[in-house]
């Protein structure tokens, strides 16, 4: 059974978190620290899962390094804008980009950038990980995700798969689904989880992908019922769901994130500055609580971990994109 944990609980536990302290407060020794504040370009609106990770991190972070760190939100054109932002500063360890899955994805969604996220963007440290979910209506004949592979074999091209836009992180695991799993059907996009959410319930699909924080309501309420999780371990936040992988789809291992990056050419000591701050700063049990509160599982790990996780995106979602026959925009 899913823990039971409500949408003003998340919000209010994350919250609360930011105005803790952080274990050990004092200033790290470090071969370099900040000489004014640090900027933070979220390429996403106040409020959302990924602007509410960056503030917390960047509380930490100032209160590790002596500087305010200061969330820049910049929405719009599928992350460029805030890319742009990040491309125009200097290189001096004073202006960070939160970059995620949509980062991969856009070096394949894109005919031309104004950048190239693997040679333009260093990586400095991931900070955390969205679970996606297969998710159906309550009355779905499908009770287990084995229900719904059988279904899909049973009836090829009959069936249809919702996420929300085409080309989202969502539409793509589910093209990588078809592939995977040798299965055929439909993938209808809808612009927002409510228009999805929707459809699924009035049987306009017969399944969905989704992000689990915007649907975690409904999955407690039982209006959506969880079959499986995309990622390659079981999602914390729903440690009864089975993965992919448990049932059966062979290399299936997909999981929204977003991390911290600088413009290529950022001192060395500046970029380890940073991975050392979120890194120490995601072991406190007070982030990590409240981050799993609103389904971010907390990550941390190596700048070169980070940038390996990048090229691996860059390229999984290359071939999918190639292989579904999404147009380049």
């Amino acid at each position: 059974m899913n823990r039971p944990v409500t949408r003003i609980t998340r919000r209010a536990t994350l919250g609360a978190a930011l105005a803790l302290p952080a274990l050990g407060t004092a200033r790290a020794q470090s071969a370099w620290s900040p000489s004014r504040p640090i900027r933070i370009v979220v390429p996403f609106g106040p409020g959302g899962v990924a602007d509410l990770t960056a503030r917390a991190v960047a509380q930490r972070i100032s209160e590790r390094l002596g500087q305010p760190a200061v969330i820049d939100n910049r929405p719009g054109a599928g992350g460029i804008v805030a890319a742009q932002q990040l491309m125009a500063a200097p290189a001096d360890g004073h202006t960070l980009l939160v970059a995620s899955n949509g980062t991969a994805i856009s070096k394949a969604l894109f005919r031309q950038l104004p950048f190239d996220p693997l040679t333009d963007f260093a990586p400095v440290v991931t900070m955390g990980a969205f679970p996606i979910a297969v998710v159906v209506a309550p009355n779905s004949p499908d009770r287990d995700i084995a229900g719904l592979l059988a279904r899909l074999r049973a009836n090829p091209g009959r069936l249809n798969i919702g996420s929300i836009t085409a080309g989202s992180t969502q539409n793509l695991s589910a093209e990588l689904f078809k592939i995977r799993s040798g299965t055929q059907f439909e993938t209808i996009a809808f612009p927002a989880t409510p228009a999805l959410t929707t459809a699924l319930i009035r049987g306009d699909v017969d399944a969905a992908f989704e992000i689990t924080g915007p649907i975690m309501g409904q999955i407690q309420a039982g209006a959506l019922r969880v079959l499986a999780v995309t990622s390659a371990t079981r999602a914390e936040n729903l440690p009864d769901v089975p993965t992919l992988m448990e049932a059966g789809v062979p290399d299936y291992d997909v999981a929204s994130w977003n991390a911290l990056v600088a413009r290529t050419g950022t001192p060395p000591e500046a970029i380890a500055a940073f991975n050392q701050a979120v890194n120490a700063a995601l072991a406190t049990p007070e982030l990590r609580a409240a981050l799993t509160g609103v389904g971010v599982e907390p990550r941390g790990g190596t700048a070169a971990a980070m940038g390996e996780l990048l090229r691996a995106d860059t390229a999984r979602w290359t071939e999918v994109i190639e292989k579904a026959g999404i147009p380049r925009q």
